[in-house]
């Protein structure tokens, strides 16, 4: 796309695109006329390389004791998101996802006996972390002492939200699959469990047929996998959790809120997985999300779909009650006709002007390996209509830069952070062959930079960078390095010994990236 149809397909037209221009000429946007690093190539290194002017430390990683109690931090540190604590500016509470286990660093692969699989019930969840901004360096550093350090985990009670029963009780047990999530507008965390098979499996609404799946807990716990595949909310200083059974069930990759004038939210979702959908929640209560209205994307016609059964003929004639459209979202969306998406992933609201940007990772279904970037803008800029307009926003591949964008996050000065994830073992192969490793790219949403894409990080192999967040000084920038060395075929055969280097094991870990560069782009 040539600069000037970017700029008009940004605003819509032209005359909102000198709109866009006068905003981010304000002291809240930054416009770029020259970047501040030269940016990177992709890198086969095991190591995670960055550009001239970053440099990161870990903050935690897999393994390491988080408060006196003994619990320690789960696997696969995903998403990431901080929340002020007590009103405090150097000080917050960061929420990290775990997303699953890999029996080959947590477990042993070929032992499905009760107590291998009790180890990996515990690395799933998330974890609640105090830190606390050094006042010298700048760094925000981990209270592991702290009593708000605890975990959720495959253990945790959690209850089903408005005392809904599910498969008989009103309490499901632990959390897992937590891949992205998001942060309502009442400051409490959302923890989505995206592919929830893996643990318990799933089965047919009619026939209630069983599909097993490789990890197998089935074999040992009982647990209804109607129990799983939800939006999970978390209470900041108590991890008080309940699952909100409204926004539905299916492989959540995240969940992202916006507030109305009124105070309640809608929160956008999406599933990841081949040809699934786009959907929208809009509460009918402010700073809840209990109660409300689910809706799936028509993307053809531009319009969101009402998911009430009583709205809907087809859905009843087909379920039983709205719990029941609830638990089985993905058939209820079909009947309905939503439109299929290119595994839709993480999605963000962009600050200069309110449009709703999906990321869809790949769909080799269908041929697409390198995925795109889709922007829905509501009409009127009303997120509660039930109309909107949508484009691709940016397409992967060899010549643009990227591919299989995952996650997105627009930083406090409005400019757009993409992260990409090229499945493990394809990375550097086939349509994949321009990407060794995973990468971060940066990319200005104004100025003349705008629309270009620039890449500031390489992830050790195998990994991919998950999570991306800012401090709440928007000083510092938070990223999860995911699963590296994950195609390791065991302990003596390492394809990863990052971060610690030398014969060790590769460890999942959360950084922090700083330095001058990085000040010039959020200062």
């Amino acid at each position: 796309m040539k600069r000037r149809e970017f700029i008009q397909f940004l605003g819509g037209t032209s005359l909102a695109a000198s709109q866009m221009g006068m905003l981010s000429s304000c002291s809240q946007f930054k416009t770029l006329k020259k970047l501040p690093f030269v940016p990177v190539s992709p890198s086969k290194e095991d190591q995670l390389v960055l550009a001239d002017g970053f440099n990161y430390e870990v903050m935690i990683s897999w393994g390491e004791k988080i408060n006196s109690a003994g619990e320690k931090f789960g696997f696969n540190n995903d998403y990431t998101a901080l929340l002020p604590f007590k009103g405090k500016s150097d000080e917050a509470i960061l929420w990290v996802n775990h997303e699953y286990p890999d029996p080959t660093f947590c477990s042993t692969r070929a032992d499905r006996a009760k107590s291998t699989i009790d180890k990996e019930r515990k690395e799933v969840g998330g974890s609640l972390l105090k830190v606390k901004k050094d006042s010298k360096t700048g760094n925000w550093n981990i209270d592991r002492e702290s009593p708000y350090n605890r975990r959720l985990d495959m253990n945790t009670k959690i209850p089903f939200d408005s005392g809904v029963k599910i498969e008989g009780t009103n309490t499901a047990i632990g959390t897992g699959g937590n891949c992205a999530g998001g942060v309502t507008p009442w400051n409490t965390f959302l923890t989505c469990e995206e592919v929830y098979v893996m643990f318990y499996g799933d089965r047919d609404r009619v026939t209630r047929k069983f599909k097993r799946e490789k990890l197998r807990w089935d074999l040992h716990y009982d647990h209804p996998p109607e129990h799983y595949g939800w939006v999970v909310e978390v209470e900041p200083l108590t991890g008080k959790a309940k699952k909100l059974t409204g926004l539905g069930r299916f492989f959540h990759e995240c969940a992202t809120t916006v507030a109305l004038s009124d105070g309640r939210a809608v929160c956008y979702m999406g599933d990841d997985t081949e040809n699934q959908c786009l959907y929208k929640f809009i509460a009918s209560k402010p700073g809840s999300l209990e109660e409300g209205e689910l809706f799936v994307a028509d993307t053809d016609a531009g319009k969101w779909i009402s998911l009430d059964r009583n709205k809907q003929e087809i859905l009843k004639k087909t379920f039983k009650n709205q719990l029941e459209v609830s638990i089985y979202t993905r058939e209820a969306a079909k009947l309905v006709g939503g439109s299929p998406q290119n595994r839709p992933e993480d999605i963000e609201i962009n600050p200069r002007n309110n449009d709703v940007f999906f990321t869809l990772t790949n769909n080799k279904l269908k041929n697409n390996w390198h995925g795109s970037l889709l922007k829905i803008s509501p009409k009127n800029g009303n997120h509660e209509s039930e109309q909107f307009s949508s484009k691709t926003f940016l397409v992967g591949g060899e010549s643009a830069g990227f591919s299989s964008p995952d996650n997105i996050c627009f930083d406090p000065k409005g400019n757009l952070w993409l992260a990409s994830d090229v499945s493990g073992s394809k990375l550097g192969k086939g349509p994949y062959a321009a990407f060794p490793n995973n990468g971060l790219y940066y990319i200005p949403m104004a100025g003349p930079l705008m629309g270009n894409v620039y890449q500031v990080a390489s992830a050790p192999v195998n990994a991919e960078f998950t999570g991306i967040s800012f401090t709440p000084d928007g000083k510092r920038m938070i990223v999860s390095v995911q699963h590296p060395g994950e195609k390791s075929k065991s302990l003596k055969d390492l394809k990863s010994h990052w971060p610690e280097g030398g014969s060790s094991i590769p460890r999942p870990a959360v950084v922090q990236i700083s330095g001058p560069s990085l000040e010039k782009l959020l200062s």
